[in-house]
Protein backbone atom coordinates (compact mmCIF):
# COMPACT_ATOMS: atom_id res chain seq x y z
CA UNK A 1 0.00 0.00 0.00
CA UNK A 2 2.79 2.71 1.16
CA UNK A 3 4.97 1.29 -2.06
CA UNK A 4 1.13 2.31 -4.65
CA UNK A 5 0.90 5.64 -2.37
CA UNK A 6 4.51 6.51 -3.08
CA UNK A 7 4.12 5.59 -6.67
CA UNK A 8 0.79 7.84 -7.31
CA UNK A 9 2.44 10.96 -5.42
CA UNK A 10 4.80 10.53 -8.01
CA UNK A 11 3.16 10.33 -11.00
CA UNK A 12 1.26 13.24 -9.69
CA UNK A 13 4.00 15.25 -9.25
CA UNK A 14 5.41 14.52 -12.54
CA UNK A 15 2.04 15.43 -13.94
CA UNK A 16 2.37 18.56 -11.90
CA UNK A 17 5.44 19.17 -13.08
CA UNK A 18 4.91 18.79 -16.97
CA UNK A 19 2.20 20.59 -17.01
CA UNK A 20 3.50 23.55 -15.52
CA UNK A 21 6.38 23.50 -17.98
CA UNK A 22 4.17 23.02 -20.52
CA UNK A 23 2.00 26.00 -19.60
CA UNK A 24 5.50 28.07 -18.96
CA UNK A 25 6.74 27.66 -22.34
CA UNK A 26 3.87 28.29 -24.11
CA UNK A 27 3.56 31.60 -22.05
CA UNK A 28 7.58 32.36 -22.93
CA UNK A 29 6.44 31.59 -26.73
CA UNK A 30 3.54 33.34 -26.52
CA UNK A 31 5.39 36.53 -24.94
CA UNK A 32 8.22 35.92 -27.49
CA UNK A 33 5.97 35.72 -30.50
CA UNK A 34 3.83 38.68 -29.66
CA UNK A 35 6.65 40.98 -28.97
CA UNK A 36 8.04 43.24 -31.92
CA UNK A 37 10.93 42.05 -33.75
CA UNK A 38 13.18 42.36 -36.76
CA UNK A 39 15.16 40.98 -38.70
CA UNK A 40 18.79 40.03 -37.00
CA UNK A 41 20.52 42.21 -39.52
CA UNK A 42 20.58 45.68 -40.77
CA UNK A 43 21.44 45.89 -44.73
CA UNK A 44 22.91 49.21 -45.56
CA UNK A 45 23.37 50.97 -49.17
CA UNK A 46 25.96 53.38 -49.68
CA UNK A 47 24.23 56.59 -50.72
CA UNK A 48 26.34 59.47 -53.10
CA UNK A 49 29.50 60.56 -51.76
CA UNK A 50 28.32 64.54 -50.53
CA UNK A 51 31.94 65.50 -50.12
CA UNK A 52 32.97 64.15 -53.58
CA UNK A 53 30.23 65.95 -54.74
CA UNK A 54 30.64 69.19 -52.67
CA UNK A 55 34.41 69.37 -53.85
CA UNK A 56 33.77 69.23 -57.42
CA UNK A 57 30.51 71.61 -57.53
CA UNK A 58 31.39 73.60 -54.69
CA UNK A 59 32.93 76.04 -56.42
CA UNK A 60 33.04 77.49 -60.35
CA UNK A 61 35.40 76.17 -62.66
CA UNK A 62 37.15 79.48 -63.42
CA UNK A 63 37.59 79.50 -59.21
CA UNK A 64 39.43 76.46 -59.87
CA UNK A 65 41.52 77.47 -63.16
CA UNK A 66 42.67 80.54 -60.48
CA UNK A 67 43.36 78.15 -57.44
CA UNK A 68 45.45 75.89 -59.63
CA UNK A 69 47.07 79.05 -61.82
CA UNK A 70 48.01 80.74 -58.60
CA UNK A 71 49.97 77.29 -57.37
CA UNK A 72 51.33 77.12 -60.56
CA UNK A 73 53.06 80.25 -60.90
CA UNK A 74 53.94 79.68 -57.17
CA UNK A 75 55.97 76.49 -58.10
CA UNK A 76 57.58 78.47 -61.07
CA UNK A 77 58.22 81.46 -58.98
CA UNK A 78 60.86 78.47 -56.89
CA UNK A 79 62.37 77.68 -60.01
CA UNK A 80 60.57 74.82 -61.62
CA UNK A 81 59.65 75.22 -65.31
CA UNK A 82 55.25 75.03 -66.22
CA UNK A 83 55.88 71.32 -66.98
CA UNK A 84 57.19 70.45 -63.71
CA UNK A 85 55.10 72.37 -61.71
CA UNK A 86 51.95 70.49 -63.01
CA UNK A 87 53.56 66.84 -61.65
CA UNK A 88 53.30 67.62 -58.14
CA UNK A 89 49.91 68.98 -58.23
CA UNK A 90 48.70 65.97 -60.50
CA UNK A 91 50.38 63.29 -58.14
CA UNK A 92 49.36 65.26 -55.15
CA UNK A 93 45.54 65.54 -56.74
CA UNK A 94 46.37 61.52 -57.23
CA UNK A 95 47.21 60.86 -53.81
CA UNK A 96 44.10 62.04 -52.05
CA UNK A 97 41.51 60.87 -54.33
CA UNK A 98 43.49 57.28 -53.65
CA UNK A 99 43.54 57.45 -49.81
CA UNK A 100 39.88 58.20 -49.90
CA UNK A 101 38.77 55.70 -52.16
CA UNK A 102 40.72 52.92 -49.80
CA UNK A 103 39.11 54.72 -46.84
CA UNK A 104 35.50 54.15 -48.02
CA UNK A 105 35.97 51.17 -50.29
CA UNK A 106 35.60 47.85 -49.66
CA UNK A 107 33.11 45.40 -47.94
CA UNK A 108 32.17 46.06 -43.99
CA UNK A 109 30.91 49.28 -43.60
CA UNK A 110 27.36 47.67 -43.05
CA UNK A 111 28.68 45.44 -40.22
CA UNK A 112 30.56 48.63 -38.70
CA UNK A 113 27.25 50.87 -38.69
CA UNK A 114 24.96 47.52 -37.64
CA UNK A 115 26.98 47.10 -34.97
CA UNK A 116 27.49 50.69 -33.68
CA UNK A 117 23.46 50.99 -34.02
CA UNK A 118 22.94 47.90 -32.12
CA UNK A 119 25.44 48.03 -29.65
CA UNK A 120 24.33 51.89 -28.83
CA UNK A 121 20.29 50.38 -28.42
CA UNK A 122 21.41 47.71 -26.25
CA UNK A 123 23.26 49.69 -23.93
CA UNK A 124 20.32 52.49 -23.54
CA UNK A 125 17.84 49.19 -23.22
CA UNK A 126 19.75 48.22 -20.27
CA UNK A 127 20.41 51.71 -18.40
CA UNK A 128 16.84 52.18 -18.80
CA UNK A 129 15.30 48.87 -17.73
CA UNK A 130 11.58 49.06 -19.05
CA UNK A 131 9.84 46.39 -18.30
CA UNK A 132 9.37 45.46 -21.82
CA UNK A 133 11.47 45.41 -24.48
CA UNK A 134 9.37 46.99 -27.27
CA UNK A 135 12.09 46.85 -30.31
CA UNK A 136 14.43 43.99 -30.41
CA UNK A 137 16.05 41.77 -32.94
CA UNK A 138 15.33 38.18 -33.79
CA UNK A 139 18.11 35.47 -34.12
CA UNK A 140 16.04 32.89 -36.28
CA UNK A 141 19.25 30.23 -35.58
CA UNK A 142 20.75 28.32 -33.06
CA UNK A 143 24.24 29.79 -30.76
CA UNK A 144 25.83 26.74 -32.86
CA UNK A 145 25.35 28.65 -36.38
CA UNK A 146 25.98 31.66 -35.21
CA UNK A 147 29.36 30.74 -34.09
CA UNK A 148 29.74 28.83 -37.38
CA UNK A 149 28.95 32.09 -39.13
CA UNK A 150 30.76 34.42 -37.03
CA UNK A 151 33.90 31.91 -37.97
CA UNK A 152 32.83 32.28 -41.60
CA UNK A 153 32.36 36.17 -41.30
CA UNK A 154 28.97 35.32 -42.72
CA UNK A 155 26.32 37.73 -41.73
CA UNK A 156 23.45 36.25 -39.81
CA UNK A 157 19.68 35.69 -40.53
CA UNK A 158 20.38 34.53 -44.19
CA UNK A 159 17.04 35.21 -45.74
CA UNK A 160 14.30 32.15 -45.66
CA UNK A 161 11.12 32.86 -46.50
CA UNK A 162 9.95 30.11 -43.44
CA UNK A 163 11.59 32.15 -40.59
CA UNK A 164 9.85 35.67 -42.38
CA UNK A 165 6.71 34.63 -40.92
CA UNK A 166 8.49 35.03 -37.23
CA UNK A 167 9.63 38.72 -37.41
CA UNK A 168 7.22 41.75 -37.09
CA UNK A 169 9.21 43.90 -39.01
CA UNK A 170 12.64 44.49 -40.97
CA UNK A 171 14.56 47.26 -40.47
CA UNK A 172 17.39 48.86 -43.92
CA UNK A 173 19.69 52.03 -44.16
CA UNK A 174 21.45 54.31 -45.95
CA UNK A 175 24.44 56.24 -45.81
CA UNK A 176 26.78 58.67 -47.05
CA UNK A 177 29.47 60.37 -46.53
CA UNK A 178 29.14 63.86 -45.41
CA UNK A 179 29.72 67.67 -47.18
CA UNK A 180 32.62 68.73 -44.70
CA UNK A 181 34.78 66.29 -45.82
CA UNK A 182 35.91 65.44 -42.00
CA UNK A 183 34.92 61.91 -41.77
CA UNK A 184 31.61 62.82 -40.85
CA UNK A 185 28.74 60.54 -42.20
CA UNK A 186 25.02 61.31 -43.11
CA UNK A 187 22.79 57.95 -41.67
CA UNK A 188 19.66 57.15 -42.04
CA UNK A 189 17.49 54.04 -40.63
CA UNK A 190 13.89 53.22 -41.82
CA UNK A 191 11.74 50.66 -40.23
CA UNK A 192 8.95 48.70 -41.83
CA UNK A 193 6.59 47.08 -39.79
CA UNK A 194 4.50 43.73 -41.14
CA UNK A 195 1.08 45.97 -39.77
CA UNK A 196 2.12 48.94 -42.35
CA UNK A 197 3.50 51.31 -39.92
CA UNK A 198 6.86 52.96 -41.31
CA UNK A 199 9.78 54.39 -39.20
CA UNK A 200 12.71 56.48 -40.14
CA UNK A 201 15.66 58.15 -38.28
CA UNK A 202 18.97 59.85 -39.26
CA UNK A 203 21.94 60.99 -37.61
CA UNK A 204 24.86 62.42 -38.78
CA UNK A 205 28.70 62.85 -37.40
CA UNK A 206 31.62 60.62 -37.02
CA UNK A 207 30.16 57.22 -37.78
CA UNK A 208 29.49 55.97 -33.86
CA UNK A 209 28.15 59.43 -33.41
CA UNK A 210 26.00 59.17 -36.01
CA UNK A 211 24.54 55.03 -35.36
CA UNK A 212 24.22 56.76 -31.28
CA UNK A 213 21.79 59.34 -32.94
CA UNK A 214 20.14 56.86 -34.75
CA UNK A 215 19.58 54.06 -31.89
CA UNK A 216 18.50 57.26 -29.19
CA UNK A 217 15.66 57.88 -31.87
CA UNK A 218 14.61 54.62 -32.21
CA UNK A 219 14.64 53.78 -28.54
CA UNK A 220 12.37 56.99 -27.83
CA UNK A 221 10.08 56.45 -30.79
CA UNK A 222 9.31 52.36 -29.86
CA UNK A 223 10.16 52.67 -25.88
CA UNK A 224 7.79 55.88 -25.54
CA UNK A 225 4.41 55.18 -23.49
CA UNK A 226 1.81 54.84 -25.99
CA UNK A 227 -1.51 55.84 -25.58
CA UNK A 228 -4.07 54.34 -24.54
CA UNK A 229 -1.55 52.25 -21.94
CA UNK A 230 -2.92 50.06 -19.77
CA UNK A 231 -1.11 49.59 -16.50
CA UNK A 232 -1.76 48.15 -12.73
CA UNK A 233 -1.41 50.27 -9.82
CA UNK A 234 -1.76 48.06 -6.90
CA UNK A 235 -5.36 45.73 -7.41
CA UNK A 236 -6.80 48.86 -9.69
CA UNK A 237 -6.09 48.93 -13.45
CA UNK A 238 -5.68 52.33 -15.35
CA UNK A 239 -5.93 53.33 -18.54
CA UNK A 240 -3.92 56.55 -19.82
CA UNK A 241 -6.15 57.64 -22.69
CA UNK A 242 -4.18 60.88 -23.75
CA UNK A 243 -6.19 64.25 -24.57
CA UNK A 244 -7.94 65.22 -27.51
CA UNK A 245 -5.28 66.62 -29.17
CA UNK A 246 -2.66 63.88 -28.11
CA UNK A 247 -0.63 62.36 -25.65
CA UNK A 248 0.38 65.01 -23.05
CA UNK A 249 -0.65 68.32 -23.45
CA UNK A 250 -1.01 71.65 -22.17
CA UNK A 251 -4.02 73.35 -20.63
CA UNK A 252 -5.23 77.25 -19.99
CA UNK A 253 -6.69 76.16 -16.63
CA UNK A 254 -7.28 72.84 -14.59
CA UNK A 255 -10.83 72.93 -15.81
CA UNK A 256 -10.14 73.17 -19.09
CA UNK A 257 -8.54 70.19 -18.65
CA UNK A 258 -11.52 68.41 -16.77
CA UNK A 259 -13.68 69.16 -19.70
CA UNK A 260 -11.13 67.63 -21.88
CA UNK A 261 -10.85 64.85 -20.22
CA UNK A 262 -14.66 65.00 -20.10
CA UNK A 263 -15.45 64.61 -23.44
CA UNK A 264 -13.55 61.42 -23.83
CA UNK A 265 -15.25 59.63 -21.11
CA UNK A 266 -12.18 60.30 -18.93
CA UNK A 267 -10.88 62.37 -15.99
CA UNK A 268 -7.40 63.99 -14.91
CA UNK A 269 -5.32 61.60 -12.99
CA UNK A 270 -5.06 62.01 -9.02
CA UNK A 271 -2.42 63.20 -7.14
CA UNK A 272 -1.26 60.14 -6.15
CA UNK A 273 -2.06 58.70 -9.73
CA UNK A 274 0.31 61.27 -11.44
CA UNK A 275 2.95 59.99 -9.13
CA UNK A 276 2.85 56.43 -9.43
CA UNK A 277 2.48 56.79 -12.94
CA UNK A 278 6.31 58.67 -13.08
CA UNK A 279 7.67 55.89 -11.00
CA UNK A 280 7.11 53.91 -13.70
CA UNK A 281 8.63 55.97 -16.37
CA UNK A 282 8.21 57.15 -19.99
CA UNK A 283 9.66 53.49 -21.15
CA UNK A 284 7.64 51.37 -19.23
CA UNK A 285 4.11 52.07 -19.75
CA UNK A 286 3.92 55.84 -17.52
CA UNK A 287 4.38 59.57 -18.21
CA UNK A 288 7.43 61.10 -15.77
CA UNK A 289 6.71 64.41 -14.25
CA UNK A 290 9.70 66.15 -14.52
CA UNK A 291 9.68 69.65 -14.04
CA UNK A 292 6.50 70.47 -15.41
CA UNK A 293 2.88 71.72 -13.58
CA UNK A 294 0.17 69.21 -13.96
CA UNK A 295 -3.78 69.95 -13.72
CA UNK A 296 -5.38 68.40 -11.12
CA UNK A 297 -9.58 68.23 -10.29
CA UNK A 298 -11.10 71.25 -8.43
CA UNK A 299 -8.63 74.20 -9.27
CA UNK A 300 -5.94 72.48 -7.87
CA UNK A 301 -2.10 71.22 -9.63
CA UNK A 302 0.86 69.40 -8.96
CA UNK A 303 3.75 70.68 -8.78
CA UNK A 304 6.68 68.30 -8.37
CA UNK A 305 9.35 71.04 -7.48
CA UNK A 306 7.17 72.63 -5.15
CA UNK A 307 6.84 69.98 -1.97
CA UNK A 308 7.13 72.11 1.21
CA UNK A 309 4.89 71.99 2.82
CA UNK A 310 2.40 70.57 -0.55
CA UNK A 311 3.16 69.83 -4.11
CA UNK A 312 -0.27 70.22 -4.20
CA UNK A 313 -1.05 73.74 -5.29
CA UNK A 314 -3.58 75.93 -6.32
CA UNK A 315 -3.87 77.09 -10.27
CA UNK A 316 -3.00 80.84 -8.95
CA UNK A 317 0.21 79.87 -7.08
CA UNK A 318 1.81 79.14 -10.41
CA UNK A 319 0.41 81.25 -12.63
CA UNK A 320 1.71 81.65 -15.88
CA UNK A 321 3.08 78.36 -16.22
CA UNK A 322 2.02 76.07 -18.55
CA UNK A 323 0.18 73.34 -16.93
CA UNK A 324 0.29 69.68 -18.36
CA UNK A 325 -2.01 66.85 -18.37
CA UNK A 326 -3.58 63.94 -19.45
CA UNK A 327 -6.73 61.65 -18.75
CA UNK A 328 -7.12 58.21 -17.53
CA UNK A 329 -9.93 55.59 -16.90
Amino acid sequence: MLVNDMRTGVRRLLQRFVVGTLLSAAMAAHAQSSAPALWPTIPFVRGQDLCQYQDAYSRSRSSLMREMSAQVKELVFLGATPEEALVPLVVIDGLISKNRALAAGGPGWDVTLEAAVKSALDQMMREASPRVRKIGFYNPGSLVELLNNLREQRRRGALDSRLLGRVSGVAWGTYSFGSGCRGDILLTVHVELRSGETYSFSGSGLPETAAYMVASRMFTAFQSTRFPSDVLLGNKRLTLVGTPAGPVTHTPTPADGERACASMSARLPTSEEYEQLSLLGDWSGGVSLKHDIWALSAGKVLAPDLRNPSPIRSADEVRGQELHFYCVR
